[in-house]
């Protein structure tokens, strides 16, 4: 298992644009990639973090070439002030 948080803080007034494209990747993601296993949106304020587990580094990798990440990666980029993105090579249950 490969684990991957994302923290994006996004620019004050613009939430509601930003919050219906993460929730329509992590819900696509969750759909149609068979190595996404879980895809989680919290939010806090102005920041929105994201909680991913994928089979392997291979079923991540393969994420970001989807053209649902890519089109909210697009459309999300004017709207997000920081990104920080974290990767977990190991699950450990």
């Amino acid at each position: 298992m490969f684990a991957v948080t994302v923290t994006f803080r996004v620019h004050p007034g613009r939430m509601d644009a930003f919050l219906p494209l993460v929730v329509e990747n992590a819900r696509v993601s969750l759909a149609e990639e068979q190595g996404c296993q879980q895809f989680d949106v919290c939010r806090d304020g102005a920041e929105v973090f994201l909680y991913e587990i994928y089979d392997d580094r291979a079923a991540f990798d393969a994420h970001l070439l989807t053209e649902h990440f890519l089109a909210f990666d697009k459309a999300a980029t004017d709207l997000v002030a920081d990104k920080q993105v974290r990767v977990f090579g190991e699950v450990i249950r």
